[in-house]
């Protein structure tokens, strides 16, 4: 009799609750804690992530004033918005690029990509010098395959179909390995495309550089303002700059020891035309320099986009206005102020406002603040307007004060602005003593013997700024490996190929082949067309042909 119980399934029971709670799962462990932190951190996913954020990091540096760039403007922002300005503060919301959190974001991103540039390379490395895929046993089952027969007559064997193919498939740029050569069914297996990968590895290293570039850049660099006026000279040392904005570890001895002196401005205008006229069309600012103290002076021309460079720090011209010549004297008669003013630039005729500032002035200082405009002309409602761009009628608009101008208590203020809270006003349209008008060459007496203010002349001025950048190069070169490497990457397809022979039994000589691309890739199609042709005319068996 036959035993059933042997026949029977046996099932187990499912584990219990109790069951599980005496599973013993294996520890993480500190060193495979570490090793799945560098894991995730080294990741593709994670380097894009930190990438982004970076993005989103360096948003505050310009929606907050920083304080490398004006930290005036970042004292008064605080004392404006004294309940969120401190807590901005502590967050380095004012020092955004110099910050723990910004700093640490670069860092992050930089190890990531490192992590992962290095191990890929070296994974690409070792399948580049390994051999082409071994051939399927059924390339019917590829989506791109195709056969063909060489009739016997032609009197190609299968070993030899399989070497002529393998020529046709080198000269594509295909790297072939023949297999099975004098056996019944030699195959040839190819592979190219690696020059995607390689693209992609030199794209991400290309970041890698240029992270380097940036960081050499923002710790070595520097970037300053100046405004030169005509027959000034201007030293690159710390003092000659009206702003600067060193870079993390920058030291006062890597300034290059170059100066330039404005000898003439001009300033081109538009006056063919009637739709654009008075519009400036060149600038040309003629200077004379030196390399260092001791060098010959040589006569050089500074244009826009034509910046003169020292030893890689490049100066540029950035803008222009007009400098009238000032004489102040005090009630004492005593002459306090005889300088050019800078006269910052309001609008396309050259409309400036312009500050005066007699701190030495007895027996009380003097200020003044005002507008000048390069050709005076009367309006419709008879209030006085800039009717153009050059100096046909300069004229000075300008209300006085007298008092303490607050430049003794050592508070940083800046030269373009005069506070008048503190001050008693002389001269203004609302009073009974007027504004004051002043065209080129006169003197004004001003009210109650407080002194008198002179228009002596007109000089011009430019703006330039003067950059040092170390990683400047780098970054253009990186920056542009990183466009090659991926364009390399997005136009180079990665795909494989096989080509099967064997000799049927009437004696002609079957081919058949397959091609695979590693992901989508449309140009596959085409390729097949490529290589059928080129096998078809080697073999000569267009009429022979037969599509499986």
């Amino acid at each position: 009799m036959r035993n059933t119980v042997h026949d029977q399934k046996v099932t187990k029971p499912a584990p219990t609750a109790e069951s599980t709670d005496n599973v013993a799962l294996p520890a993480l462990g500190f060193i495979g804690t570490l090793r799945w932190a560098w894991r995730q951190l080294t990741s593709m996913r994670t380097a894009l992530f930190l990438l982004l954020l970076l993005a989103v990091a360096a948003v505050p540096g310009s929606l907050f004033p920083q304080r490398p760039a004006n930290p005036a403007v970042v004292a008064q922002y605080i004392q404006n918005n004294p309940s969120a300005g401190p807590w901005l503060d502590r967050f380095q919301l004012f020092d955004v690029y110099s910050s723990v959190w910004f700093s640490a974001i670069y860092l992050l991103l930089f190890i990531s990509l490192i992590g992962c540039v290095f191990p890929r390379a070296s994974q690409h490395a070792k399948a580049i010098r390994s051999q082409p895929p071994r051939t399927p046993q059924r390339l019917s089952r590829l989506r791109h395959y195709g056969a063909l027969a060489i009739p016997a007559e032609r009197q190609v064997p299968a070993s030899q179909a399989v070497a002529d193919a393998a020529a046709i498939l080198k000269r594509r740029g295909y790297r072939v390995d023949v297999r099975d050569a004098d056996g019944p069914h030699p195959s040839v297996g190819a592979e190219r495309g690696f020059i995607k990968e390689v693209g992609n590895l030199v794209f991400h290293a290309a970041l890698i550089g240029v992270l380097i570039s940036v960081a050499v850049g923002g710790l070595f660099g520097y970037r300053g303002q100046k405004i030169l006026v005509e027959d000034g000279t201007f030293i690159n040392n710390l003092v000659s700059y009206d702003s600067f904005t060193p870079g993390t570890n920058f030291s006062d001895g890597t300034l290059d020891p170059f100066s330039i002196r404005l000898d003439n401005f001009d300033v081109t205008f538009e006056r063919e035309t009637t739709s654009n006229y008075g519009q400036p069309i060149d600038f040309t600012a003629k200077v004379t320099t030196k390399t260092t103290p001791d060098a010959e002076p040589r006569e050089q021309v500074l244009e826009v986009n034509e910046p003169l460079s020292f030893n890689g720090t490049n100066v540029y011209l950035v803008g222009n206005g007009y400098a009238p010549v000032i004489t102040i004297r005090d009630g004492e008669g005593n002459i306090t102020l005889s300088e050019p003013v800078v006269a910052r630039v309001n609008d396309a005729a050259y409309t400036s406002t312009i500050v005066i500032k007699a701190p030495d002035a007895q027996p009380f200082q003097l200020g003044f603040v005002g507008l000048f405009i390069p050709t005076a002309m009367k309006g419709e409602n008879g209030q006085t307007v800039a009717g153009d761009p050059d100096p046909f009628n300069p004229q000075l608009l300008l209300d006085s004060y007298y008092g303490d101008l607050g430049l003794d208590e050592g508070v940083p203020t800046s030269v373009y602005t005069l506070d008048t809270s503190e001050l008693t006003q002389l001269n203004g349209r609302k009073l009974d003593t007027g504004g004051i008008v002043l065209g080129a060459y006169q003197t004004y007496d001003l009210p109650e013997g407080k002194g008198s203010i002179t228009f002596d002349g007109l000089k011009r001025y430019i703006g330039v700024d003067i950059t040092y950048d170390p990683g400047k190069i780098g970054a253009l070169i990186f920056s542009s490996l990183a466009v090659l490497g991926l364009m390399t990457s997005l136009f180079i397809g990665r795909r494989r190929a096989w080509v099967r022979a064997g000799t049927h039994e009437d004696g002609r000589t079957m081919i058949e082949y397959g091609l695979l691309a590693r992901g989508e890739d449309y140009r596959l199609i085409g390729e097949e067309k490529a290589l059928r042709t080129l096998f078809e005319n080697k073999w000569s068996t267009r009429n022979n042909s037969e599509e499986k």
